[in-house]
Protein backbone atom coordinates (compact mmCIF):
# COMPACT_ATOMS: atom_id res chain seq x y z
CA UNK A 1 0.00 0.00 0.00
CA UNK A 2 1.62 3.57 -1.00
CA UNK A 3 0.38 7.03 0.22
CA UNK A 4 1.25 10.10 -1.95
CA UNK A 5 0.85 13.49 -0.68
CA UNK A 6 0.66 16.34 -2.95
CA UNK A 7 0.42 19.94 -2.30
CA UNK A 8 -0.94 21.47 -5.53
CA UNK A 9 -1.39 25.21 -6.34
CA UNK A 10 -3.22 27.48 -9.08
CA UNK A 11 -0.79 29.96 -10.70
CA UNK A 12 -2.11 32.00 -13.91
CA UNK A 13 -4.83 29.60 -14.67
CA UNK A 14 -2.60 26.30 -14.56
CA UNK A 15 -2.91 23.78 -11.66
CA UNK A 16 0.91 22.08 -10.69
CA UNK A 17 1.23 19.36 -8.10
CA UNK A 18 4.43 18.21 -6.23
CA UNK A 19 4.52 15.30 -4.36
CA UNK A 20 5.38 16.10 -0.71
CA UNK A 21 8.14 13.35 0.18
CA UNK A 22 8.91 12.26 -3.53
CA UNK A 23 9.88 13.25 -6.70
CA UNK A 24 6.04 13.17 -8.58
CA UNK A 25 5.27 16.51 -10.06
CA UNK A 26 2.16 17.08 -12.55
CA UNK A 27 0.00 20.02 -13.88
CA UNK A 28 -2.87 20.85 -16.06
CA UNK A 29 -5.55 23.42 -16.66
CA UNK A 30 -8.18 21.94 -14.14
CA UNK A 31 -8.38 20.58 -10.75
CA UNK A 32 -9.81 17.50 -11.74
CA UNK A 33 -7.70 16.64 -15.17
CA UNK A 34 -4.99 17.49 -12.25
CA UNK A 35 -6.22 14.84 -10.02
CA UNK A 36 -6.70 12.09 -12.96
CA UNK A 37 -3.32 12.87 -13.48
CA UNK A 38 -1.53 12.31 -10.00
CA UNK A 39 -3.93 9.21 -10.03
CA UNK A 40 -2.38 7.72 -12.64
CA UNK A 41 1.00 8.79 -11.95
CA UNK A 42 0.72 7.34 -8.87
CA UNK A 43 -1.12 3.98 -10.16
CA UNK A 44 1.88 3.48 -11.84
CA UNK A 45 4.73 3.92 -9.45
CA UNK A 46 2.90 1.15 -7.11
CA UNK A 47 1.74 -1.88 -8.70
CA UNK A 48 -1.25 -2.52 -6.06
CA UNK A 49 -4.63 -2.39 -6.94
CA UNK A 50 -7.44 -0.52 -5.19
CA UNK A 51 -6.91 3.20 -5.69
CA UNK A 52 -8.61 5.85 -2.89
CA UNK A 53 -7.89 9.80 -3.13
CA UNK A 54 -9.19 12.65 -1.40
CA UNK A 55 -8.99 16.19 -2.62
CA UNK A 56 -8.84 19.33 -0.14
CA UNK A 57 -9.39 22.89 -0.93
CA UNK A 58 -7.19 24.85 1.11
CA UNK A 59 -7.45 28.77 -0.44
CA UNK A 60 -8.81 29.65 -3.30
CA UNK A 61 -5.59 29.19 -5.07
CA UNK A 62 -3.60 26.32 -3.22
CA UNK A 63 -4.95 22.41 -1.95
CA UNK A 64 -3.48 19.18 -0.99
CA UNK A 65 -4.26 16.15 -3.18
CA UNK A 66 -3.63 12.56 -1.35
CA UNK A 67 -3.63 9.35 -2.89
CA UNK A 68 -4.10 5.84 -1.52
CA UNK A 69 -2.72 2.55 -3.53
CA UNK A 70 -4.08 -0.50 -2.72
CA UNK A 71 -6.61 0.82 -0.45
CA UNK A 72 -8.86 -2.43 -0.70
CA UNK A 73 -12.42 -2.00 1.12
CA UNK A 74 -12.55 2.19 1.11
CA UNK A 75 -11.63 2.50 4.51
CA UNK A 76 -15.24 0.62 5.72
CA UNK A 77 -15.26 -1.36 8.74
CA UNK A 78 -16.41 -4.68 9.66
CA UNK A 79 -17.93 -5.13 13.61
CA UNK A 80 -18.38 -8.65 14.87
CA UNK A 81 -20.56 -9.72 16.58
CA UNK A 82 -18.38 -9.38 20.03
CA UNK A 83 -18.39 -5.98 19.46
CA UNK A 84 -14.99 -5.57 18.12
CA UNK A 85 -13.67 -4.06 14.78
CA UNK A 86 -11.48 -5.22 12.20
CA UNK A 87 -10.81 -3.29 8.98
CA UNK A 88 -12.28 -4.66 5.52
CA UNK A 89 -8.67 -5.11 4.76
CA UNK A 90 -8.23 -7.99 7.09
CA UNK A 91 -6.04 -6.18 9.70
CA UNK A 92 -6.27 -7.07 13.35
CA UNK A 93 -9.21 -6.74 15.86
CA UNK A 94 -9.39 -3.85 17.82
CA UNK A 95 -10.00 -3.47 21.39
CA UNK A 96 -14.00 -3.44 21.73
CA UNK A 97 -14.03 0.27 23.55
CA UNK A 98 -14.89 0.11 27.53
CA UNK A 99 -18.24 1.18 28.28
CA UNK A 100 -18.94 3.98 30.49
CA UNK A 101 -21.51 3.45 33.13
CA UNK A 102 -23.44 7.17 33.30
CA UNK A 103 -25.49 8.48 35.74
CA UNK A 104 -28.71 8.42 34.58
CA UNK A 105 -29.71 12.31 35.04
CA UNK A 106 -33.11 12.63 36.29
CA UNK A 107 -35.41 14.93 33.98
CA UNK A 108 -37.61 17.11 35.50
CA UNK A 109 -41.23 16.68 35.27
CA UNK A 110 -43.04 19.22 33.75
CA UNK A 111 -46.31 18.29 35.57
CA UNK A 112 -45.60 20.78 38.75
CA UNK A 113 -44.32 23.69 37.48
CA UNK A 114 -46.02 26.09 39.45
CA UNK A 115 -48.38 27.14 37.28
CA UNK A 116 -50.87 26.26 34.55
CA UNK A 117 -51.20 27.43 30.49
CA UNK A 118 -55.03 27.62 31.40
CA UNK A 119 -55.30 29.35 34.58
Amino acid sequence: MGVYTFVCRNSGGEWTAKQHSGEIEASAATPYALQRALVAAASAADSASGVQSSFSMVTPTSAVFQVIVGAVGGGAMMVSASGGAAAASGGAAAEAPKEEKKEEEKEESDDDMGFSLFD
